[in-house]
């Protein structure tokens, strides 16, 4: 069997081309999203917005057929490719493959019989011309078929190379977007738009599929079943995953199930404009994160404890620099008057200017986790926490239901940001540092309380500049914008500037630059080596 060819390239060489190529294809993509979806509503009726972001939390629910086992393969594969076992690996792909397959099956399986019921859970509006049934199975279709392929560009992303996933993603979605724009205009037909986008997931699954069997031929190739020991292991893993997974769901997965309930489709249409822009930023950060995590994964299964914690307190100091500026970001320049959806989808779109603020705090939340949940899926402790979650979820639903109905989208989103402060704020770096690191957990509190404090100055400077500007929509949009980047780095800077988490930021600026002095030297002195 041939040796990974991927041992060429460097953890940091990875992790520079992963994330180049994530943030890179992902600023393009969200420019022709976001001019995709200026096109979608000008030519179809809000309420087809709604229909999208409401089948699609359905289906999320569903996928919980998927149970986690992709992170625990995933997890499992770490080693043998660090240690450039193909025979392991192929025997560990062959089990993906099979199980994946049942997944694709069972979730198409309880989609269907979801369907009957789609009466009863939304009322469609006069303005949606086609019949619910026949849009929720091209919906349905497009997920569950995602499965019998999938499970190849799991193994591209544990062996370093998510630069080719994240690459031919970004490629056919922005080869769709174009078609799905100039349909639109032409037709004004939501089914032609549906098409096309089921269209693009098939090609790129089929796509990913045959790429990663090309490049590693011997992931195709017959393998010995996996030992009684692993399976028992990857059982439990996903046994520990597949509850924190159903709970995650409840959590992050019903907010437009409980808008469209209270406040029907139409709320929820113009709700997703706002929850755009932020999974928007949120996906672009997490490129960062996405880009690191096989690299950490590589680096955890070689490394001892010690210099595991070393690089955590970087990547969580990473993790703060990105999604406080982005919290700050998301708070004041779409406070107050919300002026990035009033500049872009205009004032039938403009929500009460509390809903961006409350917004940015779970974003905020979410994001300050990335790191504790990298290196608790990379070091395999999936089993803490697996029901803290749950906790979580009912507060969050029982809260949304008592507060939903006076309170609308603000009530919800603040039910979801006090279950997570309750809960899984402070458990997930509880266990990660009790059982990850061996370290006392109040360690991390006081540097995320000093995080937090840190924030709250950001936030109240650009406040205090941000409500000065009162021109016209564009140009307070765009000074906002420049506040909100200029202070949340400026402190940083200033905060963290002699700190040895600093250091180690610049010597890795410093590292990265070298390498790519390094590269394009190679690239142009080949000859003449």
């Amino acid at each position: 069997m041939k040796k990974f060819r991927n041992s060429a390239r460097s953890r940091t060489e990875y992790s520079m081309l992963n994330i180049a190529v994530g943030i890179g294809g992902y600023a393009v993509n969200t420019i022709l999203g976001l001019v995709c979806r200026v096109v979608f509503t000008r030519f179809l009726p809000k309420a087809y917005l709604g229909v999208g972001s409401f089948f699609a939390d359905i289906l999320a629910l569903l996928t919980v057929a998927e149970m986690g086992i992709g992170i625990a393969i995933v997890y499992a594969l770490y080693k043998p490719i660090a240690e450039n076992d193909t025979k392991r690996v192929a025997s560990l792909m062959r089990f993906f493959a099979r199980a994946y397959r049942i997944i694709g099956a069972v979730t198409a399986a309880a989609g269907l019989c979801v369907m009957p019921f789609l009466r009863n859970l939304v009322e469609m509006p006069q303005e949606i011309t086609q019949s619910v049934y026949l849009l929720y199975g091209i919906f349905l279709f497009n997920n569950a078929s995602t499965y019998f392929f999938s499970y190849r560009g799991s193994f591209l992303l544990a062996s370093q190379q998510n630069y080719i996933v994240t690459g031919l993603n970004y490629v056919v979605t922005i080869l769709q977007s174009i078609l799905q724009m100039a349909f639109l205009a032409l037709t004004r037909d939501y089914m032609s738009y549906l098409i096309i986008q089921t269209i693009g997931t098939l090609l790129y699954n089929l796509m990913i599929y045959f790429i990663a069997g090309k490049k590693y031929p011997y992931i195709r190739e017959k393998a010995e079943p996996l030992d009684r020991e692993t399976k028992q292991s990857l059982f439990r893993n996903t046994r520990d995953l597949l509850l924190t997974r159903i709970s995650g769901l409840f959590v992050n997965n019903t907010d437009n199930i409980i808008i469209t309930y209270f406040k029907g489709l139409v709320e929820t249409g113009v709700t997703s404009n706002y929850t755009l822009f932020i999974s928007t930023l949120t996906t672009l950060f997490s490129q960062v994160f996405d880009g690191m995590t096989a690299s950490i994964g590589n680096h955890n299964a070689l490394e001892d404890d010690e210099k595991r914690y070393e690089m955590f307190r970087f990547v969580n100091l990473s993790n703060f620099w990105l999604f406080s500026w982005g919290a700050v970001g998301i708070a004041f320049v779409a406070f107050v008057s919300s002026d990035l959806v009033l500049f872009i989808f205009k004032e039938d779109f403009v929500l009460s200017p509390w809903i961006p603020l409350i917004l940015a705090v779970n974003f905020y939340l979410v994001g300050m986790q990335s790191a504790v949940w990298t290196y608790m899926q990379t070091l395999g402790i999936f089993h803490y926490g697996r029901l803290i979650s749950f906790v979580t979820a009912g507060i969050k639903i029982g809260l949304s239901i008592l507060l939903g109905a006076d309170y609308g989208v603000f009530g919800i989103q603040l039910s979801t940001a006090v279950g997570r402060i309750l809960t899984d704020v402070w458990y997930s770096p509880w266990a990660l540092y009790k059982h990850g690191f061996r370290k006392k957990p109040v360690i991390y509190l006081r540097r995320y309380l000093m995080f937090a404090a840190i924030l709250v100055g950001e936030g109240a400077v650009c406040f205090f500049l941000c409500r000065l500007i009162a021109i016209s929509p564009f140009w307070n949009l765009l000074l906002k914008f420049l506040i909100c980047s200029a202070v949340p780095n400026a402190v940083f800077f200033v905060c963290f500037r002699k700190t040895q988490d600093m250091r180690m930021f610049r010597a890795a600026v410093k590292n990265m630059k070298g390498i790519l002095l390094r590269r394009v030297g190679i690239g142009r002195g080949a000859d003449k080596e």
